[in-house]
């Protein structure tokens, strides 16, 4: 399965004082780009969180290589690259829509987590589906 980039046109209320996009406007973007890459797989975050699990974050990290401004498009690639049943990574690359030109790179990891019991979970017993899913598409992505 090909997961599409997921587009953002960048807005007014996300610049900061020098007239580009405030730093932590991209985490935000990440986390749409990765609601974005569940809906594509057909297994949405919210039916996820619906069934009683949930895929915490754990961490999150972003390396800025230049800067968006107001209106700029930006093309967001989301794409798994660790799965464990308990936890994955999902790497994000954003690039100038128009340009091609780099402009963040980063990487959220999480943690498969049952809301009802309130303690992490197996993703791969608690949802072997959209386990097996990830593991597919983390797979057809190896070494791009």
């Amino acid at each position: 399965m090909k997961i599409q980039p997921y587009l953002r046109k960048a807005q007014f209320y996300e610049t900061d004082q020098m007239g580009i996009i405030h730093h932590s406007n991209y985490i935000r973007w990440f986390e749409e780009a990765r609601v974005d890459f569940m809906e594509q797989t057909g297994y949405g975050y919210r039916q996820t969180v619906d069934s009683g699990y949930d895929l915490v974050l754990l961490s999150v990290s972003c390396e800025y290589k230049s800067m968006v401004r107001f209106s700029d498009t930006v093309r967001i690639q989301a794409r798994i690259t660790e799965l464990s049943p308990l936890r994955m990574t999902v790497d994000y690359t954003v690039t100038d829509a128009d340009t091609g030109k780099l402009r963040a790179t980063g990487h959220t990891k999480h943690c498969c987590f049952d809301s009802r019991a309130q303690r992490p979970a197996s993703l791969k017993k608690a949802q072997p589906e959209l386990y097996a899913l990830f593991e597919s598409i983390a797979v057809e992505n190896d070494g791009q």
